[in-house]
């Protein structure tokens, strides 16, 4: 099974993605991790990378995709994974159905964790002082969330149609929000 989880910075696709790593023994495919990862071992990518999300902007599709392409092709992984905060672009999705089909795979599961914009900068905040993250201060957090937004509202309209997307409020408690998931995967 491959899933796709959907949500502006905040919402708790990470969470929500491990949670499902655990119950489902998936791979969590984090953009975000693959990329601070790049930044933490000063690759010349990472670099870029650095560079890019300090203005709050969004590291490039070239950049995402190459990271994401070696994750699809790791026969492990075939038919395990979960995407947390990939695709994040049309051209992102459009790459993803490439690659997933050049591999003989498909997203099983698309689920959008929509919460609003106060709810975010509120778990941010708490985020930034629990978990320590430099991305992680008001005015990025605006930015990255509006970028988030307009970005990814014609990824979502691309892949609403799909009779496996699903919509969840993820305002809610992290249990309730996991809950929901979990019935959706296990029918």
């Amino acid at each position: 099974m491959n899933v796709i989880i959907f949500g502006p910075p905040g919402a708790g696709k990470g969470t929500q993605a491990l949670n499902i790593v655990k119950k489902f023994n998936l791979f969590q495919v984090s953009t975000g991790d693959l990329l601070r990862d790049e930044v933490k071992n000063q690759t010349q990518v990472g670099k870029d990378i650095e560079n890019i999300i300090s203005k709050g902007d969004f590291a490039t599709d070239e950049i995402v995709n190459e990271l994401i392409k070696n994750v699809i092709f790791d026969n492990n992984k075939k038919n395990k994974l979960i995407f947390d905060g990939y695709p994040r672009s049309l051209s992102q999705a459009k790459n993803l159905d490439y690659l997933l089909n050049s591999s003989n795979q498909k997203i099983d599961y698309i689920f959008f964790l929509n919460v609003n914009k106060d709810k975010i900068i509120k778990r941010i905040e708490k985020r930034k002082i629990l978990e320590k993250r430099s991305d992680d201060n008001l005015s990025t957090i605006l930015k990255r969330y509006e970028t988030y937004m307009e970005t990814t509202k014609p990824v979502l309209d691309y892949y609403s149609k799909n009779p496996n997307y699903y919509e969840i409020d993820g305002g809610g408690k992290i249990d309730e929000i996991s809950n929901k998931i979990e019935q959706i995967l296990s029918v």
